[in-house]
């Protein structure tokens, strides 16, 4: 195959929620009780298999049926996980995560809670992605592993926001004041987003400008943008098919807690 050279510088929702219900004792002397999750039905997950499949096709579709880039070789092949991995990440979690947690601070509802908490974990196995594939690709292209870059400083500073977040969650046993306090920093969390992108025009960089998101026309070959896109969508699709499998154990989770508490 040709060498190519490109410019570069539900179907059903997870669950539902049955109407706020309290204990016979709880309700006896008043005390209101967070709402009760229905128990979601079991079974094999299709979306899920569905989004792997989809990851699959995109990645055989990467690696046989795509050019190699003539200046990067077969190392530029890495661009359709990491680019994807980040978009995902940096431009659908972490504003789910930001959207969910602002809208819970009006309307106090716990689904939201666990909206962004679930929304957080997905977005962090994405991001993880893209710290890995990040240093793999740059190796043999920049010559080394890691460098302090502010693209990749930035998202590395993002990555230990977002662990921390979920390690404080963990520390804080009170249901509402957790979700408060955690539902601020996810706010936070996500103005990081905007710097990270802006980062190659604001300081010297090793990362190249951006090929596709950018005001003017995609500076990729037609195969390489189809590919590409192709793993934007395939991807997508696996964040919400893991997001609704972590909604899930959220629901389940949270049924466990509520019967431990009627049951003291």
């Amino acid at each position: 195959m040709p060498a190519t050279t490109y410019m570069s510088g539900m179907t059903n929702p997870p669950f539902t929620l049955s109407r706020p219900l309290a204990p016979a004792s709880a309700a006896a002397d008043g005390v209101s009780q967070p709402a009760a999750p229905a128990r979601p039905a079991g079974g094999v997950d299709l979306l899920l298999i569905a989004a792997l499949l989809a990851v699959t096709g995109m990645m055989a579709r990467a690696i046989w049926f795509t050019p190699i880039e003539a200046m990067q070789g077969a190392a530029q092949k890495i661009l359709y996980i990491h680019v994807p991995s980040a978009v995902v990440a940096l431009y659908l979690g972490l504003p789910l995560v930001a959207i969910a947690s602002g809208v819970y601070l009006w309307l106090k509802d716990d689904r939201l809670d666990r909206l962004a908490e679930s929304a957080a974990e997905v977005s962090l196995i994405f991001m993880t992605a893209v710290l890995v594939t990040g240093p793999v690709w740059g190796k043999p292209i920049w010559g080394t592993w890691w460098t302090w870059d502010a693209r990749l400083t930035l998202t590395l500073f993002l990555w230990f926001v977002v662990v921390g977040y979920l390690v404080f969650r963990g520390a804080i046993e009170d249901r509402a004041q957790r979700a408060r306090y955690s539902a601020v920093l996810g706010l936070l969390a996500v103005l990081l987003v905007p710097f990270i992108h802006l980062s190659v025009y604001l300081f010297r960089t090793l990362h190249p400008m951006p090929v596709v998101l950018k005001p003017s026309a995609p500076s990729l070959p037609p195969e390489m943008l189809h590919t590409l896109l192709a793993g934007f969508g395939a991807f997508a699709l696996l964040f919400v098919a893991l997001l609704r499998a972590r909604l899930r154990y959220a629901n389940e989770r949270e049924l466990v807690a509520l019967a431990e508490e009627a049951g003291q």
